[in-house]
């Protein structure tokens, strides 16, 4: 297991050698432009995210072709998701190729939930 020391110095590492996908997504998503707070290559645990908007308890991650089905990645998003976030996957073609359509699903996931309407009654 690495020291926090060095959990964080890998951290940024990958900020400053972020995949193309990564910092085109990195370039939609920066400064609230959704509204929320996102941040970039961030350790949570003993894993390190490709983004994550604590506000909203929601997980980023840009994957290749190395991810493929990996057992890794599920183990990841369970303990995650017990820890309360919601992890949004999106291949790295996904990304360069349509980039509205995967800031669309991010929206809609970080997007409150509509409330419903007070209930009558009792009087």
């Amino acid at each position: 297991m690495l020291s926090a020391s060095s959990h964080f110095s890998r951290a940024r590492r990958l900020r400053k050698n972020m995949t193309d996908a990564e910092r085109k997504l990195w370039y939609r998503i920066k400064r609230k432009q959704l509204g929320v707070r996102f941040r970039r290559q961030q350790p949570i645990g003993r894993y390190i995210v490709d983004f994550v908007c604590f506000e909203r308890k929601v997980i980023i991650e840009v994957d290749g072709g190395q991810h493929d089905q990996c057992l890794g990645d599920t183990k990841r998003d369970a303990c995650f998701g017990r820890q309360g976030y919601h992890v949004l996957r999106f291949w790295n073609n996904e990304v360069l190729r349509n980039i509205d359509g995967v800031i669309e699903a991010i929206r809609q996931e970080i997007s409150p939930s509509p409330l419903s309407p007070p209930i009558k009654g009792g009087e």
